[in-house]
């Protein structure tokens, strides 16, 4: 574990701040290099920045709700982890809606392209959550178990690194949508097969993972994987009546 990479005065710099502004940059990085391919202006790359700040305090304010009464309201807004995937999912996802809105873009090509670095993205953040240990799994015996001493909270047992197994399952979901978006496929496509995967690849981690129950011996988590799900499920089949594909050019 490296929770902490160095100290400027007070200041700390933690591995999970640092994991969370390179996943970023490359996720943002990606969605410029898709912007050009498909023909869309590369202003609509500011999308991508109020993306990141709408997701970052989306996914804090879930986490914070999930983990109400664990401790002072202050001190879980200030923990150096603590993020919600569905947070940061619904949070990104409504600031840059509301900047192609303002902009006057076209909402589905332009999450399609946003689609491949958005799950890059989560990835490398989800390496800066095994670093700090936030998020870790239940108790295992297996080989690859971990123990986080100086994780949130502390253990000294060894447990499942569920932010590996995460991480190690979105690339291949990565590389899919990539396909299917230099094959052209619809954006409907692309972003519904993102919300399904997605959530599928969360709701199933969230069995190894610890987590409170709150319904049927689901979590919160669950519950949002569950949604994203239908969500991508619905975008999926009310798509297939519409011409609208990724590579579009939109309206001057």
């Amino acid at each position: 574990m490296y929770p902490v990479l160095f100290r400027i005065g007070q200041f700390e710099i933690t591995s999970f701040g640092v994991l969370v502004a390179i996943g970023a940059l490359v996720g943002m990085w990606i969605f410029a290099r898709e912007l050009r391919r498909s023909g869309l202006p590369d202003d609509a790359v500011d999308c991508a920045f109020a993306g990141v700040i709408g997701g970052m305090v989306g996914a804090k304010l879930l986490w914070v709700m999930e983990h109400a009464g664990s401790g002072p309201l202050a001190d879980l807004l200030w923990s150096r982890s603590g993020m919600s995937w569905f947070g940061g999912l619904v949070g990104g996802l409504l600031a840059g809606l509301a900047m192609m809105h303002r902009r006057r873009l076209p909402a589905m090509a332009v999450v399609s392209a946003a689609a491949p670095g958005l799950v890059v993205g989560h990835a490398i953040g989800r390496i800066g959550c095994f670093l700090v240990g936030d998020d870790y799994g239940w108790p295992t015996d297996l080989p690859w178990g971990v123990a986080f001493p100086e994780g949130l909270p502390p253990t000294t047992v060894r447990v499942h690194p569920t932010q590996l197994y995460e991480a190690l399952a979105l690339v291949p979901l990565a590389l899919l949508l990539l396909r299917w978006r230099r094959q052209g496929r619809p954006a409907h496509v692309v972003v519904g097969g993102y919300l399904v995967l997605a959530g599928a690849i969360r709701f199933g981690i969230e069995f190894v993972r610890v987590h409170e129950p709150v319904i049927g011996g689901l979590a919160v988590a669950h519950l949002a994987a569950l949604l994203a799900v239908l969500a991508g499920t619905v975008l999926l089949y009310a798509g297939r009546t519409r011409e609208v594909r990724a590579v579009d050019v939109p309206p001057r």
